[in-house]
């Protein structure tokens, strides 16, 4: 019985122990829940107040970005924008005008073109279009290949360095 006895008090105190530890268990991963809902709080009000620097920032760039094309636009006058176009304009027409000067051809004789017809009409009978010559095909064919590389700017042709144009170089 008396076993029986110390039996049902070893239980029952292993039951308040294990009803305590839960208990304790419980609390504890309240004060943890409380914590993490603290940090995330913090952690909130962090990356608001982040934010509000990063967009102070933001405003203050733009304000003084604001300022600097104020103070570049002033420098710049539409009007003169406009005559400069104006005097360009003028320019260009006036070394069209110089080109078209330059290209101008002396005594060169009317062309009649009844004679130019003519003309045309009698090489078409000496060709005799009936007939296909191909030859002008085989000298095409036999003409030199396409290069396969990248032509250096220090060639030389004729002891003078040339361009990649092939051109002479002109002595700095």
């Amino acid at each position: 019985m008396f076993l029986v006895l110390l039996e049902k008090i070893i239980k029952d105190e292993t039951y308040l122990i294990c009803f305590r530890v839960l208990k304790q268990k419980r609390m504890y991963e309240n004060q943890r829940g409380q914590l993490d809902q603290q940090v995330f709080n913090m952690d909130q009000s962090n990356f608001a107040l982040q934010g509000m620097k990063d967009n102070q920032v933001t405003v203050a760039a733009m304000k003084d970005g604001l300022k600097t094309m104020q103070k570049e636009y002033k420098k710049l006058d539409i009007g003169k924008i406009e005559d400069l176009q104006d005097q360009m304009e003028d320019m260009l027409d006036m070394n069209n005008e110089i080109q078209e000067a330059m290209s101008r051809q002396y005594d060169t004789p009317d062309i009649d073109e009844a004679d130019l017809e003519a003309e045309l009409a009698a090489l078409g009978d000496e060709l005799d279009l009936g007939e296909t010559d191909t030859n002008y095909l085989d000298e095409a064919l036999s003409a030199p290949g396409v290069p396969t590389s990248k032509p250096s700017s220090s060639k030389t042709a004729e002891g003078l360095e040339v361009d990649e144009f092939g051109l002479p170089k002109i002595p700095a």
